[in-house]
């Protein structure tokens, strides 16, 4: 006969697993895959390590999501130029929101998907290989979208849709590094406009071209 209870199925973790995931994209923006261990993320997340791999999985997978949601959160401004109506309007939302991102009052500086692993050994290659990957995804988006300005017109016949776009994440990359090393938002945001100094101009029928030396920003 049976006398103790079984424990429930299903059991309620006990914690916010939204929260806890934030407290570790915070962790890994700051402190970059290899420098997160996972004391300091069970720490932060107010978990412990067996809860951790409950819910989220090893490390490795805990990142993933936290690049999840880093690139539905703080990296959303991406998805957001590149709904504006033009290819320059694309370059200015897109460069704006990198240095509002890499500067935001109360969050780690710099990019999580630039700083996450750069100096990452063996051990942390997969996140490495990862945070490549998701800087090409974005790369390739910003392309086929300058692709579709060319045909539209907006861009000239002879612009390379695919240098255009690295371009802007190579610049988007270097506001990244600059903010992690200090630069402040004002200076940033010098070096976004200069950048776009080179964005080329419209030419055609009824086109007259933006004014190069004020970027049309679309709002603050």
């Amino acid at each position: 006969m049976e006398t103790g209870q079984k424990a429930p199925i299903g059991r309620p973790r006990g914690f916010d697993a939204e929260e806890a995931l934030e407290r570790a994209m915070r962790v890994f923006w700051e402190q970059g895959y290899e420098g997160a261990s996972l004391t300091d993320l069970t720490g932060a997340m107010g978990i412990t390590r067996t809860s951790m791999y409950a819910a989220f999985g090893n490390k490795e997978e805990l990142f993933r999501k936290a690049l999840e949601r880093y690139t539905e959160g703080p990296a959303s401004y991406g998805v957001r130029a590149m709904r504006e109506p033009t290819a320059r309007q694309v370059a200015v939302a897109f460069l704006d929101g990198s240095v509002r991102a890499t500067t935001s009052p109360g969050c780690p500086t710099g990019c999580l998907g630039v700083q996450g692993s750069l100096a990452a050994g063996d051990p942390g290659r997969s996140a490495r290989d990862t945070l490549a990957a998701w800087r090409d995804e974005h790369t390739t988006h910003l392309g086929d979208r300058f692709r579709r300005a060319v045909d539209e017109g907006d861009l000239p016949a002879d612009a390379d849709p695919d240098l255009l776009a690295r371009y802007l994440m190579t610049v988007g990359n270097g506001i990244a590094v600059q903010a992690s090393g200090g630069a402040t938002r004002e200076v940033l945001q010098r070096v976004a406009d200069m950048a776009l100094l080179n964005w080329p101009p419209v030419t055609g029928p009824d086109r007259t071209g933006p004014d190069r030396t004020a970027p049309d920003r679309a709002g603050d």
